[in-house]
């Protein structure tokens, strides 16, 4: 089902959730607790699969990936230590691992120049910026304060 929406004056169409969908695509990705690598390798690459669909995600596809990345996170925060990363240092390895590129999150500043003072270090990442690199990328906002 679709609802239709106004926006400038164009129709366009929103998704609908769907649970027969969703549970179709949790047969298929079978998500559990994750206590092994090799359990959180093959996690990260159903994970990756659904990033690599950007912004054409499916609203079941979405909440697939944001459980797959609770799942993901609870089990590397667990099993492996990580030293504390700079804001920055976090926000650059997220572009990173996610294969974008700084015009890909310029929508999340406002502009290409606070993006590049941010990524550059000459600008600190503000806490409403935070909370949306954190919606962003499917993670805590801690990651970026």
């Amino acid at each position: 089902m679709r609802n239709m929406t106004k926006v400038s004056g164009k129709r366009t169409a929103r998704a609908q959730f769907d649970a027969k969908t969703y549970a179709g695509l949790l047969a298929e990705a079978m998500p559990e607790v994750i206590e092994t690598v090799a359990q959180n390798r093959r996690m990260i690459k159903i994970f990756k699969k659904l990033m690599d669909k950007g912004e054409s995600r499916t609203p079941e596809e979405r909440k697939l990936q944001k459980l797959l990345g609770h799942l993901i996170h609870t089990f590397e925060q667990k099993h492996y230590k990580m030293e504390k990363v700079t804001p920055r240092e976090a926000l650059i390895a997220m572009i990173e691992m996610n294969h974008l590129k700084q015009a890909d999150i310029v929508h999340i500043f406002g502009s290409r120049g606070v993006t590049s003072e941010v990524i550059s270090g000459k600008r600190e990442i503000s806490k409403a910026n935070a909370k949306k690199l954190a919606k962003f990328f499917h993670t805590s906002t801690d990651l970026f304060l």
